[in-house]
């Protein structure tokens, strides 16, 4: 439960933080929208990507990578057509991807850096 909710706020401020940057990228509302926005994104991510993925394998091999990064375009305006999130148009979508995608991985690397490293520490001793 630690770890979803960790997530969960690290989404909710890549996805503030992309707001907050790019003019093209706003969610509508407070503080529950922002968080019920992550909470989408987290489970489109978890559910819809992988499949996605798997299915434009060719699309992604022969634009040697670039299609994943418009997938990840096309998936945050999917969220923001299913939420108060607004995305106006895929170029603002694959900037926002590329903030989001930035700043949760500076996040994650705060965030759970340390749990990991307790968890090798023990292992290994």
């Amino acid at each position: 439960m630690r770890n979803f909710l960790l997530t969960l706020f690290v989404n909710s401020v890549s996805i503030a933080v992309a707001s907050w940057l790019l003019p093209g990228i706003h969610v509508a509302g407070g503080t529950a929208d922002l968080v019920f926005v992550a909470l989408v994104f987290g489970l489109v991510n978890a559910f819809l990507r992988p499949i996605l993925t798997i299915l434009s394998i060719p699309f992604i091999v022969v634009t040697l990578g670039i299609f994943y990064f418009i997938l990840n375009g096309l998936l945050l305006m999917f969220v923001g057509s299913i939420t108060t999130l607004e995305v106006n148009g895929l170029g603002w979508a694959l900037l926002g991807s590329l903030v989001i995608s930035i700043v949760n991985s500076i996040l994650n690397g705060i965030v759970f850096n340390d749990e990991d490293q307790d968890k090798d520490r023990i292992i290994y001793q």
